[in-house]
């Protein structure tokens, strides 16, 4: 029994470190604007940390620590943000059905997910204010695009 344990525990090291936004089994469980507040916090986490590596980047040497904390907070939630859209939204809530039936929402759609993973990977690249104020407006069209599925 005290092996199988262990066995257990040795294993659970293997499993990955970050968990998806969604298994893509087809549950229908998850709510869309549930989603899309996570995306929103990952956005406000992004638009506080660039802030801060700005601030922290004036004495790099005495902030060493602090500015490489906040590079890589930045960074992971702006990869969490195109990594949402990938495998939740355009994996499972667009569907090419759609493109049948409404052509132009379909192409907003895929458009508007697309802008927003770009202006992700803009904020990842730098602090710029303007890469940020894109990601935020690109969020919001997204939201009133997707954000309309209940639970």
């Amino acid at each position: 029994m005290t092996k199988t344990i262990l066995a257990l525990c040795a294993l659970s090291f293997l499993a990955p470190a970050t968990i998806s936004a969604h298994c893509q089994i087809p549950c229908g469980i998850y709510a869309d604007n549930n989603v899309i507040s996570k995306m929103h916090t990952d956005f406000e986490t992004i638009e506080k940390a660039s802030r801060k590596i700005i601030e922290l980047s004036k004495d790099p040497s005495k902030n060493a620590h602090q500015l490489t904390r906040w590079i890589l907070n930045k960074e992971s939630h702006a990869q969490a943000i195109q990594e949402t859209v990938t495998n939740y939204f355009l994996a499972q809530r667009l569907k090419p059905e759609e493109m049948e039936s409404d052509k132009e929402a379909y192409l907003k759609k895929l458009t508007t997910c697309h802008k927003v993973i770009v202006a992700a990977m803009k904020c990842k690249q730098s602090t710029d204010a303007e890469a940020v104020k894109t990601l935020h407006d690109e969020l919001h069209k997204f939201e009133a695009l997707f954000g309309t599925k209940k639970k």
